[in-house]
């Protein structure tokens, strides 16, 4: 299995706990020290971990891997999982709009979600536009997140 194939998985295991603005990229040629990155956001804390959660418990069934390193599982705003050719953020809609790393590597390829059998992703507007999907129907699902953020 590769570091692909677990992109995959957990960004499909974010998917199955209601995270939005999922993004797989793949930074294998601007980092060194990893493949991909799936970045994903949940409303609150409790989400937060739900979403991380399901996540390790998804790559550990189906790709048999354990995170090396587990950062944010404290105060739930930012969970880090590091499982080295593959690094998951989990954010809270307003440190994930501070930090913005899908922007900080927005050179980079991304993954089409349907590859991870993710059908009608939810993205707010700002996630949409980066991504250059502007007018599709799952950017309207989420309009509203963009004015409580």
């Amino acid at each position: 299995m590769t570091s692909k194939d677990w992109a995959r998985i957990a960004a499909r295991a974010a998917d199955d706990k209601k995270a939005f603005d999922i993004v797989v990229q793949e930074v294998r040629e601007a980092l060194v020290i990893t493949d991909y990155f799936v970045i994903a956001t949940g409303a609150n804390n409790r989400q937060v971990d739900a979403i991380a959660e399901g996540i390790e418990e998804a790559l550990r069934k189906e790709a048999d891997i354990k995170p090396i390193g587990r950062e944010g599982r404290d105060d739930l705003t930012w969970v880090l999982l590091d499982y080295g050719d593959l690094v998951i953020h989990v954010f809270q809609p307003e440190i994930r709009e501070f930090y913005r790393l899908e922007a900080l590597w927005s050179d980079v390829p991304t993954l089409d979600l349907a590859e991870a059998g993710i059908i009608d992703p939810v993205y707010t507007e700002r996630i949409a536009k980066l991504l250059g999907l502007n007018g599709t129907p799952s950017v309207s699902q989420v309009a509203a997140l963009d004015t409580v953020e």
